[in-house]
């Protein structure tokens, strides 16, 4: 096999590895001794779980965050020009997806390195499907602005898009502060609006519930600490 970029999913949270991972992913990461990571110790640990008899000394790790810099990112695709498999492993879910995974795809495609995404979850795609939302049109944001007034006015122009372009808006926020983001937009939108929240997806604790906001208003679940979607659709 050319040597590649894989792009390797891991759990959404403390997920059996069964439950949504394909066998397939296993005996790629067996072939790869190069993994470009967000965190080293949880990179590690997701190794381990896929396969036990994994010797983690012999593996070679690169950190990627916010603070790599251009130059250090390049430089982790040098296995590849040398005919090794590199991998690229996110902290929750799919590589490149909302993750800075996405900075050291983008050099190995300018350098024509073959990239192989492989099978996973998606919170992003799984709390879609879920949702009852329009699928053939949708917007993914981010984290929207901390600054209440700018994060007020982020909210009504992201649900105006719902009625002029018939699109479902999706946006996240840090575990910490979820209750204050649905309490904004239970206050913000309008009371027909729908909203889908979405919290630990594929877990044990799972939850995916669409209502109308009038609906919402004193029945927000626990959010508090656990990484949850938020969907808007007319």
């Amino acid at each position: 096999m050319q040597a590649s970029l894989f792009l390797i999913p891991v759990t959404l949270g403390d997920t059996e590895l069964r439950r949504v991972l394909p066998e397939y992913n296993r005996d790629v990461i067996l072939q790869i001794k190069h993994f470009i990571v967000e965190n080293v110790r949880t990179a590690r640990r997701f190794l381990k779980k896929t396969e036990p008899s994994i010797n983690i000394d012999e593996l070679t790790f690169y950190e990627l965050n916010k603070h790599t810099s251009p130059e250090d990112i390049s430089g982790y695709l040098i296995p590849l020009s040398k005919g090794e498999h590199v991998g690229v492993i996110s902290e929750a879910g799919c590589p490149a997806i909302a993750d800075p995974g996405a900075d050291i795809v983008a050099i190995a495609q300018k350098k024509k390195y073959p990239v192989v995404p492989l099978v996973g979850p998606s919170s992003i795609l799984m709390s879609l499907m879920a949702s009852g939302f329009n699928g053939q049109s949708f917007a993914f944001h981010g984290y929207l602005p901390i600054d209440s007034p700018e994060r007020t006015n982020a909210i009504k122009q992201l649900e105006n898009r719902i009625y002029t372009e018939n699109q479902t808006q999706m946006f996240i926020e840090t575990p910490y502060r979820n209750h204050k983001l649905a309490e904004e937009l239970i206050r913000t939108c309008r009371p027909s609006t729908k909203l889908c929240i979405a919290s630990n997806i594929t877990c044990e604790d799972e939850y995916i519930q669409t209502r109308p906001v009038k609906e919402w208003n004193g029945k927000t679940p626990d959010l508090n600490k656990k990484p949850t979607i938020f969907l808007l659709y007319k």
